[in-house]
């Protein structure tokens, strides 16, 4: 309605413009003298709307406006001048960038709906390394479903320690255990080992009664005879007992014992233990042990080969799957290929890729 108001001023504007100059002037003497009776009794006119303010300011370019404004202050009017910069300013700025294809924002939004526990850099390095489609994080949220924010990340450990992990990354394995609560609500362990280079988890099994002679065993069948590894990292649990830390340094390994109430200290291992419990174990109930391992070892295979990592650059853990990633091309697919993904532990996470469309 506003700029319906403001296209019949105009229209009455171009209209005057055909009139003679004598004609304009005794109507504009007419109108004055009408206007001075208003003055003369004090008679408050009522508050001006944008339109009528827009309508103002724009015909005051075609003469001198300070002699005849009588409705507000000079200074007023002059306000409306710079209101009037302000929105046309904004106007000027909204446009932004170009908004990503249709089809990317459908897929966007498809990644997010298929798998709940993924944010905007794991969506955002997996059309990269799998599609090869270049987003940025921050356009990916954008296009995000509404829903709660994740919680924050956890305190930063101490700096000489982190610098300690970073320097020595390529030699150090670290281990931990979670606890993991059947249907049947029987307890178990799960024994997690990673590398901290690379963050491939390179060891994931079940037991219902964990001694130190277990660990020990799978930490033999883990850690080969001609590995390059020169620490390992564990708690005071007291599974990791004397004779086993003496057995892990005849295999070579310096142990590392991290301060009691500490979860910092093996950081890396417990943000993967919560990454296991988030994107698998949160979703499923166990039936029994061995169905527990089945579990395990599908979504030890998605983490290592299927998941891409934002400490990694991003990237993939397993060094020998290069081949997964693919060169960026934009916000648009190659030509004659088309998105396919692969369900992983029965639709809880999905993998993408690309496939040649049929000739």
């Amino acid at each position: 309605m506003s700029w319906l108001r403001i296209l019949g001023d105009l229209v009455h504007f171009l209209c005057l413009g055909l009139r003679s100059r004598t004609s304009l002037a005794a109507e504009n003497l007419f109108l004055r003298k009408q206007l001075a009776f208003y003055q003369e009794r004090k008679v408050k006119p009522r508050r001006a709307d944008n339109p009528t303010r827009l309508t103002l300011v724009l015909l005051s370019r075609w003469f001198n406006w300070r002699d005849v404004l009588t409705v507000v202050r000079p200074k007023t009017f002059v306000a409306w001048h710079r209101k009037g910069f302000r929105l046309f300013w904004r106007w000027k700025s909204a446009a932004g960038r170009r908004p990503i294809p249709a089809a990317l924002q459908h897929l966007i939004r498809r990644m997010a709906r298929e798998n709940r526990s993924w944010g905007e850099e794991r969506i955002a390095n997996e059309l990269l390394l799998k599609l090869g489609l270049q987003v940025s994080p921050r356009t990916v949220r954008k296009y995000l479903p509404k829903w709660p924010a994740a919680p924050p990340h956890g305190p930063r450990g101490d700096q000489r320690w982190a610098v300690f992990l970073r320097n020595h990354a390529r030699f150090i394995v670290a281990c931990d255990f979670c606890l993991v609560v059947t249907a049947a609500f029987r307890v178990l362990y799960v024994l997690v080992v990673m590398e901290h280079a690379s963050r491939r988890l390179i060891h994931l099994n079940a037991t219902a009664h964990p001694t130190a002679a277990w660990t020990l065993q799978q930490l033999r069948e883990t850690i080969p005879s001609d590995h390059g590894y020169r620490f390992i990292i564990h708690d005071h649990d007291a599974i990791f007992s004397a004779d086993l830390d003496a057995s892990l340094r005849r295999l070579g390994l310096t142990v590392i014992t991290t301060p009691v109430r500490s979860p910092q200290a093996n950081s890396l291992c417990e943000r993967l233990i919560g990454t296991l419990r988030r994107e698998c174990l949160d979703w499923i109930i166990p039936l029994s042990e061995g169905h527990l391992r089945n579990v395990l070892e599908s979504w030890m295979a998605h983490y290592n080969r299927g998941r891409p990592h934002s400490s990694l650059g991003p990237g993939i853990p397993d060094p020998r799957l290069s081949d997964l990633t693919v060169e960026p091309c934009g916000h648009c697919l190659p030509r004659g290929h088309q998105v396919v993904a692969r369900p992983i532990l029965g639709g809880l996470h999905h993998e993408y890729g690309l496939q040649r469309l049929a000739a």
